[in-house]
């Protein structure tokens, strides 16, 4: 992709988009984590190049930020979700109701909130069971995983990797509470965690915002959330690596995200992106249900 804005213009411009009305250059200073004085710098560049006016974004500044729009998102969600027995014998996990609401419809009304608007559902598991959601999301298109029970969630990879250029790729089963996580407009591929002085669950390992190894636990990390974003070139580069991953002895034993964070980790720049422990929870035993939803508390 032709980087045709800088980072620091991409800040800036992204943040006009996003937000309605016109904002204070001290406003964007608190909202980009850039000094007073490279706000100035780049609102200047930005009005020469004609895409802001009077501190507000123009036409010509939402068609500069087209490149860095997730246009798509696709939702693993085709396995059984063992650590929630007994609630999964009859309901895949991301259709579980929490206070009401099924999981995996925080994270629809999240992207269709940042325009995302082409959405696939990898189903494997109970997958007819997935169709109650076309009532409500008439635009879903489901992908069908029929070897979901014999390989890990690379299998479901697989199924989408031609999707996956400009793309959410979210964990179908995470409960969001922040839907402002889900961001319009990414400069680069980046993977959600939360910064941790000790984990014992997947995690990062950061130099510079780049991820630089992914393992389980660690100190001094990021924990690992199940949601990231890849670019279109990178997109087009996953396409190929799942699937050499894939047809790999072991191969259908990997995580999809080892592909570019292990495997084929030379070929990807992957940035980590912050979120706060309560923006998202990931439910993974009937314990926690219980804990959240007294309602199965019986």
């Amino acid at each position: 992709m032709n980087q045709t804005l800088t980072r620091k213009q991409f800040d800036i411009l992204s943040i006009l988009a996003e937000e309605k009305g016109t904002l204070s250059q001290r406003q964007l200073g608190e909202k980009s984590g850039h000094s007073l004085g490279t706000v100035n710098r780049v609102m200047q560049e930005l009005t020469e190049l004609q895409y802001v006016t009077e501190g507000e974004i123009t036409g010509a500044g939402i068609s500069a930020l087209e490149p860095y729009r997730a246009k798509r998102a696709i939702f693993i969600a085709a396995g059984f979700g063992s650590r929630l027995v007994p609630i999964t014998f009859n309901t895949p996990k991301p259709l579980v109701r929490v206070h009401g609401q099924r999981i995996i419809d925080g994270l629809i009304d999240a992207c269709l909130d940042a325009g995302i608007n082409e959405i696939y559902i990898v189903r494997g598991y109970l997958a007819e069971q997935f169709d109650q959601l076309l009532y409500k999301y008439p635009m879903i298109r489901f992908l069908e995983n029929p070897v979901y029970n014999e390989a890990n969630n690379i299998s479901s990879a697989m199924v989408a990797r031609y999707m996956l250029s400009n793309a959410y790729v979210f964990e179908a089963d995470l409960l969001i509470s922040n839907p402002q996580i889900i961001k319009k407009y990414h400069y680069t591929s980046d993977f959600l965690a939360i910064k941790k002085d000790r984990t014992d669950d997947w995690c990062f390992t950061v130099k510079d915002g780049v991820i630089v190894e992914e393992k389980v636990g660690g100190l001094d990390c990021w924990q690992m959330v199940g949601i990231s974003y890849w670019n279109e070139e990178d997109g087009h580069k996953l396409s190929d690596d799942i699937k050499m991953t894939y047809e790999q002895p072991g191969g259908k034993e990997r995580y999809w995200e080892q592909v570019p964070l292990v495997f084929c980790q030379k070929h990807y720049k992957v940035e980590v992106r912050e979120c706060r422990e309560n923006d998202i929870i990931e439910i993974d035993t009937f314990r926690e249900l219980k804990a959240i939803d007294k309602t199965y508390d019986v």
